[in-house]
């Protein structure tokens, strides 16, 4: 743009000097003919203005093509601005609907996992009293065997020494290691049935829990 207006300057010096340095000769009066009447004027003059005409023309044309252009270019921004507030608009509501998609699901996921806590207490609460219910039954269980074990012991032991024969030596020495074998055993009883108590009275294991 800048070249097309230096170029059109340098050629509008060029013609006024022209005109400058023949000035007399384009006022000199010519018989000049217009079709229906023929009469003088200036023919240098007539061509001047002529070209006057014509660059006030060009000028005017390429004003009006450049306002032109900035309009179009004005509305073509406007129309790229308005198209921009349309796409931020939609990508802040896409946005939005991610966001509360998301919170949607973060809900659910929260709800879920109440929901499975719940039921894992729940299942670790009936496996907790099933293991109860099993160890009490194990140490009444074991509690009668070893009751049963204690009278038979107690009945071998609390017999009348007058029903039995007199045993010979060897036979009176095997006799007491069996009462004594016995008193061991019956002590042996005694304490498996309070561990089997204890046991049955304490909390089971957390392993256990988490394998139920």
């Amino acid at each position: 743009m800048r070249a097309r207006v230096t170029l059109l300057v340098v050629a509008i010096l060029l013609v006024a000097g022209f005109a400058a340095l023949n000035w007399s000769e384009i006022m000199r009066p010519t018989p000049l003919s217009f079709g229906a009447f023929i009469t003088d004027a200036p023919l240098g003059l007539i061509l001047l203005g002529l070209l006057m005409l014509s660059l006030l023309g060009f000028l005017a044309l390429g004003a009006m093509h450049r306002t032109q252009v900035l309009i179009e270019s004005r509305q073509h921004l406007k129309e790229l601005q308005h198209h921009r507030d349309l796409a931020d608009r939609a990508e802040a509501s896409r946005f939005t609907e991610l966001r509360t998609h998301l919170d949607t699901q973060l809900g659910e996921l929260r709800k879920r996992d109440a929901i499975a806590a719940t039921e894992f207490e729940k299942a670790m609460v009936l496996g907790q009293r099933e293991l109860r219910t099993q160890l009490d039954q194990m140490s009444r269980t074991l509690a009668t065997r070893l009751t049963d074990m204690e009278h038979r012991i107690d009945g071998r032991l609390g017999a009348p020494s007058a029903a039995r024969p007199t045993p010979a030596y060897p036979e009176a020495v095997h006799s007491a290691e069996t009462a004594r074998d016995e008193r061991v055993l019956a002590e042996r009883a005694r304490e498996e049935r309070a561990a089997a108590e204890t046991l049955a009275s304490s909390e089971p294991p957390k392993r256990r829990f988490w394998n139920l």
